[in-house]
């Protein structure tokens, strides 16, 4: 058997994070398992579904380097094969007519309500004679759903969870317009997509016992399900934006690597011993359903941090060069000129040590792109005391008489400096920061020196200098 998976977004807002992870784990199966991971747009909320939603749910699983085997199915496109097997379920006599109003069904609900019993359907329509229907009003086609025993499904993650029969009432497979419903779509399209595994939220969970009834009544093969616990804030609460629930697409545009975000997504529920830093070659080779935790996981903002800062160190210095140019660009407010674009690129190694974003790599990049004279930072200006230029100056002398100008002969000649003055190292190399960066933060001082070379080091000295 080759194992077929899919992801199954409706296209009505971004692709949020548990979206993602849904698509990760259903594309890391599918790879283990050298099967196929299939892509269905489910946009048949027509009034909420919108191309731009697509396009950015595309986009999304294309910058997470989420591959898929086919084009993208369109579930709104199928409505008609749809409604022609909720008709064929009527003719086998395992479907109905069912004529009852809104006003009725409401009815139904207030009296379910008032005896304290569950709010259904009640059957009115099941068995009865289709001739007794009232003019004018068109019928759905309701699901002949069994009335006793259980459902019972063999979950991968969750075990083995049953209901009662009696729990469910016979569900709407056809709207009273003719368009089919959620349920009746998605068990259709799995079926013709040939699909062998459904891996979603723990939320489909309770939607899972009816599509297995709508199965069993097609006489139609039914999937293996594997139902992961949704994600949680760092508190224990219910995800919400100001856990993380964002768009994949935020994340990008808050500098973080997509390597660093199937990282965590994949953590985030399932685990390989105590392996936390995982490649996606690794993930490919271990992943598998078992592994699956039951219980909801925690995102952490922090977590996510730390693992972008591993994968940022691990980047190739051109590639960071260029997901840096942009933002520091847009905070040039204009575009960076050809020698901040070769320091930047010079200079990577320094300046990733310490960033955890491409947004933090940024910020820190920004002085090797600021011309003089600099604007300093406060922090930056209360450092250049009128000591601190007096020794600066001298420093200055030190440097110009460098034979070979280099971050460890730079360093030498401040050492030397510093002892013979009688003060700490970081009292001349902080200032020197400050007068070089404008900042009192950036990699270390003399690779800034080495890398700005002899004539623009010294001449941001001398702007500065008693």
């Amino acid at each position: 058997m080759t194992v077929i998976t899919r992801f199954a977004p409706s296209p009505t807002g971004y692709l949020h994070i548990g979206g993602a992870r849904t698509a990760l784990f259903n594309w890391l199966y599918s790879r283990h398992h050298k099967g196929k991971v299939l892509l269905r747009i489910e946009d048949t909320d027509r009034q909420r579904s919108t191309e731009a939603a697509i396009s950015a749910i595309i986009d999304g699983l294309n910058w997470l380097g989420l591959d898929f085997d086919a084009a993208p199915v369109f579930q709104f496109a199928r409505a008609p094969r749809h409604a022609e097997v909720a008709r064929s379920l009527l003719e086998k006599g395992r479907a109905y007519y069912c004529y009852c109003t809104p006003a009725e069904l409401q009815a139904m609900r207030d009296q379910a309500k008032a005896e304290g019993k569950p709010m259904r359907y009640n059957g009115y329509w099941r068995d009865r004679d289709p001739r007794e229907a009232p003019p004018g009003v068109a019928p759905v086609i309701r699901l002949k759903a069994p009335q006793s025993g259980e459902t019972v499904v063999m979950d991968q993650v969750q075990g083995e969870v049953r209901v009662g029969n009696e729990q469910l009432d016979d569900m709407v497979l056809l709207r009273g317009d003719g368009t089919p419903t959620y349920m009746l779509s998605v068990v259709v399209d799995d079926h013709d997509m040939a699909i062998t595994h459904v891996i979603r939220g723990d939320d489909h969970l309770t939607n899972t016992f009816r599509q297995v009834q709508l199965y069993q009544a097609l006489d139609w093969h039914i999937p293996t399900f594997a139902h992961i616990p949704l994600i949680h804030g760092p508190d224990g609460a219910k995800l919400s934006k100001r856990h993380g629930a964002l768009g994949v697409d935020a994340y990008r545009d808050m500098g973080y690597l997509p390597e660093a975000l199937r990282n965590y997504l994949l953590r985030l529920g399932w685990a390989h011993g105590d392996d936390e830093i995982i490649s996606t070659e690794q993930a490919i080779e271990w992943f598998d359903l078992p592994a699956v935790g039951r219980s909801p996981s925690r995102f952490d903002f922090a977590k996510l941090d730390n693992l972008n800062g591993h994968y940022l160190r691990l980047a190739d210095n051109a590639r960071l060069a260029d997901l840096t140019l942009p933002r520091i660009e847009k905070r040039l407010g204009g575009p960076a000129d050809a020698q901040g674009k070769q320091r930047l690129l010079a200079g990577m190694n320094g300046l990733k040590e310490r960033a955890k974003t491409l947004e933090q790599l940024a910020d820190s990049a920004l002085f090797y792109f600021k011309s003089r004279p600099l604007a300093f930072e406060p922090k930056a200006q209360a450092l250049l005391t009128p000591g601190a230029r007096t020794a600066l100056a001298a420093l200055m002398n030190r440097f110009e008489g460098l034979p070979e100008w280099s971050a460890a002969t730079l360093e030498a000649a401040t050492r030397t400096y510093a002892q013979e003055a009688g003060i700490k190292l970081g009292d001349v190399a902080q200032p020197l920061r400050a007068a070089l960066t404008g900042q009192t933060t950036s990699p270390p001082i003399f690779e800034v020196a080495a890398l700005f070379g002899r004539s623009e080091t010294l001449a941001r000295i001398k702007d500065i200098a008693a």
